[in-house]
């Protein structure tokens, strides 16, 4: 329980003043619950005579230790005093009255109490709930793309689906319960005391006993419940490949494959959950079983202490105390079954905080220096690795301001990972990037890619309108300026053919829009925020030759008058290059322009021989 105190913790402070009332009702419920029964035992008593004391009425003196030592006592003798005087002036039929009309009166004022603790308990359950979620939000905006690149589409899915999903059934679900059971048991274990010590303490001997087979169980299922989620996470991660992949698992006849694939891994999942729900509806029974026992040798103990003359519990006492330990059966049940419930979703918890947990490396400095691009940018002994693999090995580059500077290169040869140390996707193990002078890992990551613009190979957009797409990371832009935006790139025409023009929405990453189009919209959205450098990265390479024309062309005036690294497959688009630099095995083997390159006759010279073949 240690974790899910440790939760508490975390998420609950900011819901306090919910929590503190939710306790105040329980614990009103609980001594409402024990006063209607105390109330009533001795009335019956009474009532049919089956105590034939007489009663005079005591008076309380508060200034008195005595009456306060006597505090109980003295209750007792004037409640039953006036109850004896009810009896003898109006008869047992009006005693029975004021008995239906306590209990009716008790039972509202306890009702009302219990209904206003889970009253106070929902905002605490979903306010967590959506604390979690927002925070495995804020975590994944701000984790750097290496993070994402060892973990799972699916299986990230699935955490903060399947897995919060889970913490809300599982521990939100069962605050209520671990607030309000503990209080139940303790007052009326209070009240316990109070008629008997001796037979309270000899049944809370054998509480322990019972506690630590419940908890073996407890332990066994946690660990289960891991092994489902972690389960889950690689059904996800099927799913979203199938979906993403839908297109070639259908060109190679492969659905018969994949859906076997599919099954098997369900199967596995289904075998688990079983064993998880086996055992988890293990708790009630267990729990039932204990109990009935506990009772059976409290019930044997309470009576042998009646036989003995000298006891100081009475018959009705002894009742009136099995009433009450009856009563802490179900909240210990409930109080059981919540703990179960609890490592089920701890389990869930555990999957999630690998997220929230996770360190980034992409972090501000301390004391951050201002940046600006006013000379050059320097790449500087640069040495970038995946795990062991080396991909970039001691690179040196300057891109002075206003050139256009083109990586080409083979697959693999460390073209991209250039293009991403810039802007800090990615920190470099050795050497160091400078802007202006200033290393780039000393100024704020905000300010930094502030100074950039990218149009990547695939052009990633938003399910949301042409506007909200072009005016995304620009604050207040106007229609006059997004409208703008899209001429400069080519778009504007398609856009106000559509429907509703700059409103119309372009469907889940822009799949109403062809290929060309999606490009021309982020080149557009490049152009509204108007950076300084620009990062092409290979821009053009999946589109048809008109497309590839109007997107050459929105991209020509988009670099115009900006520092530009043009990442390149189609060596066409790159021949006007201030600077070219060939790239192999993670080095720059040659660099220069185009006729110089052409002139030595080597790496570059046979890239260009091999495109026009």
């Amino acid at each position: 329980m240690k974790d899910f105190f440790h939760l508490l913790k975390r998420f609950v402070p900011p819901y306090k003043n919910y929590l503190i009332l939710n306790i105040v009702m329980n614990f009103l419920s609980a001594l409402l619950t024990l006063a209607s029964f105390y109330v009533v035992m001795p009335m019956l008593n009474m009532l049919f005579e089956i105590e034939t004391v007489s009663y005079a009425y005591i008076p309380f003196d508060f200034f008195s230790g005595d009456s306060w030592a006597h505090l109980k006592d003295i209750l007792e003798n004037n409640f039953s005093y006036y109850i004896a005087q009810i009896i003898n002036t109006y008869g047992g039929s009006a005693a029975l009255l004021v008995m239906a009309l306590y209990l009716v009166i008790g039972t509202i004022f306890r009702t009302a109490s219990m209904y206003l603790s889970a009253y106070f308990m929902i905002p605490i359950r979903t306010g967590v709930v959506r604390d979690i979620r927002n925070r495995i939000n804020e975590k994944i905006l701000s984790l750097p793309l290496a993070f994402f690149s060892e973990e799972r589409k699916g299986d990230i899915l699935a955490r903060i689906s399947g897995d919060v999903n889970e913490i809300e059934a599982s521990v939100m679900s069962s605050l209520d319960m671990l607030f309000k059971n503990p209080i139940l048991i303790l007052v009326y274990l209070t009240g316990l005391f109070l008629i008997s010590w001796q037979l309270t303490v000899f049944a809370l001997l054998m509480l322990p006993i019972a506690g630590y087979i419940m908890g073996q169980i407890g332990k066994k299922l946690k660990k289960r419940s891991a092994e489902g989620q972690q389960q889950w996470g690689g059904l996800m991660s099927q799913i979203e490949e199938t979906l993403g992949g839908l297109r070639i698992i259908k060109a190679f006849n492969a659905e018969e494959k994949i859906a076997k694939r599919f099954q098997e891994t369900n199967e596995v999942f289904r075998k688990i959950t079983n064993r998880i729900f086996r055992r988890q509806q293990l708790a009630h029974p267990m729990s039932e079983l204990l109990g009935t026992i506990v009772i059976a040798i409290v019930l044997w103990y309470g009576g042998t202490l009646i036989l003995n003359e000298n006891s100081s519990i009475s018959g009705a006492g002894f009742i009136f105390y099995l009433t009450i330990f009856y009563m802490i059966i179900n909240p210990a049940k409930d109080l059981t079954k919540s703990v179960y419930s609890i490592q089920k979703g701890l389990a869930s918890m555990d999957r999630v905080d690998k997220i929230l947990k996770a360190e980034s490396d992409i972090i501000d400095p301390i004391h951050p220096i201002p940046i600006a691009l006013d000379k050059q940018i320097t790449y500087k002994d640069i040495r970038f690795r995946y795990k062991e693999h080396w991909v970039i090995k001691g690179i040196s580059l300057t891109i002075k301001k206003g050139q256009t500077v083109a990586l080409v290169g083979q697959s693999g040869s460390g073209k991209s990972t250039m293009a991403d140390l810039l802007p800090r996707f990615y920190d470099m193990q050795e050497g160091r990037i400078t802007i202006d002078g200033v290393d780039v890992r000393n100024t704020k990551v905000h300010d930094l890619r502030q100074l950039m613009g990218i149009v990547n190979q695939e052009a990633i957009l938003f399910n949301d309108t042409f506007f909200n797409n072009i005016a995304f990371g620009v604050k207040d832009a106007t229609t006059a300026q997004v409208e703008e935006a899209a001429r400069i790139a080519n778009a504007h025409e398609f856009i106000i053919a559509s429907e509703a023009g700059y409103d119309t929405n372009i469907g889940d990453r822009g799949c109403k829009l062809s290929g060309g189009q999606r490009q021309r919209i982020s080149i557009a959205r490049a152009v509204l925020k108007n950076p300084p450098v620009l990062i092409l990265d290979e821009a053009t390479s999946a589109l048809d030759t008109e497309s590839e024309r109007l997107v050459q062309d929105a991209l020509d005036r988009l670099m115009q008058n900006r520092t530009t690294l043009v990442i390149a497959h189609r060596l066409s688009t790159i021949r006007h290059a201030d600077l070219i630099c060939v790239m192999h095995e993670g080095e720059i083997v040659e660099r220069g322009s185009h006729e110089e390159l052409m002139a030595k006759n080597g790496y570059y010279s046979r890239l260009c021989e091999m495109q026009s073949f």
